[in-house]
C-alpha cells in the first residue's frame, strides 16, 4: 500500500521534517502514526499520498513511486488514496449530500449513479438522516462522519486520517474511531496520524508507528 524507504524530507527554511525513515503500511492494516508536535507526522502523511516529494529515498504508494510519478499518475493516486483532515474541510453553505455529490462529479461518476452513491456513502457513515442538512448545522462528529463519506467515494485501497478526532470531543471520538475501525474491518488499509496516546491504548490490536524529531523510534510490529 504505502512505502517509505530511507526517506527524508528538508525545508529550506525548517530543516530536516524527515530523516532516513523506513515504514510499510500493508494491505488490510490499521495503523497509528504518533509522535508529538513537529515530529514528522504531517509531513509523513502528505507523502504518503505525493502531495509532497522526499528530499531524498523513496515513496511508493499503490505502485507509483516519487523518482518516476507522472501529473496524470497523480491524479490517479487521488483515486486510490482517501484522505480525512482534522478540520474537515468541507463546502460551506451545501449540504452532506451535496458535499459528498461534488467529489463524484469531478471524478467523472455518470450523472445518474451521483445522488444513488452518495446516498449510500451517507448511510455507510450513518448519516442517512441528515443527508439535507447543510454542513454548519452538523455537530463536529457529523462533519467528520461526512468527510469520511466523502474520502470513500472513490472505493479507495488505504485510507489516510490526520489527527481526524483533534476537533471532537469524546463522545464523538468514539464514535468516528468506531466508524475507521469498521472501514478497516472491512479490508482498508487505515493510516492515521495522532498525538492522542490515550486514544492509541483503546485500540490495542492495531500497529503503532512512533516519531521523534523526523525519525521512527518505534514500531509494534517490531517489538
Amino acid at each position: 500500500m504505502i512505502k517509505l524507504t530511507n526517506v527524508s524530507k528538508e525545508y529550506a527554511k525548517g530543516g530536516f521534517a524527515l530523516r532516513d525513515v523506513s515504514l510499510h503500511v500493508k494491505k488490510g492494516e490499521f495503523v497509528f502514526l504518533t509522535g508529538h508536535s513537529g515530529s514528522g507526522k504531517s509531513t509523513t502523511m502528505r507523502l504518503s499520498h505525493m502531495a509532497e516529494r522526499p528530499t531524498s529515498g523513496e515513496v511508493r504508494v499503490t505502485g507509483y513511486t516519487s523518482d518516476r510519478i507522472t501529473q496524470r499518475a497523480l491524479w490517479k493516486i487521488r483515486r486510490r488514496v482517501g484522505f480525512v483532515f482534522q478540520d474537515f474541510r468541507l463546502l460551506p453553505g451545501r449540504t452532506a449530500l451535496e458535499n459528498v455529490s461534488f467529489v463524484l462529479e469531478v471524478t467523472g461518476t455518470p450523472r445518474k449513479d451521483i445522488v444513488p452513491r452518495a446516498q449510500r456513502l451517507l448511510t455507510r457513515v450513518g448519516l442517512t438522516p441528515k443527508a439535507g442538512s447543510l454542513v454548519h448545522e452538523l455537530s463536529g462528529g457529523e462533519q467528520q462522519r461526512v468527510a469520511i463519506a466523502r474520502a470513500l467515494a472513490n472505493s479507495p485501497y488505504v485510507l489516510l486520517a490526520d489527527e481526524p478526532t483533534g476537533n471532537l470531543d469524546d463522545r464523538a471520538t468514539r464514535g468516528v474511531m468506531d466508524l475507521f475501525w469498521d472501514i478497516n474491518a472491512n479490508g482498508m488499509a487505515v493510516l492515521m496520524a495522532t498525538h492522542d496516546l490515550e486514544l492509541v491504548r483503546r485500540y490495542p490490536k492495531a500497529r503503532v508507528l512512533e516519531l521523534d524529531n523526523g525519525r521512527l523510534v518505534y514500531d509494534s510490529a517490531a517489538a
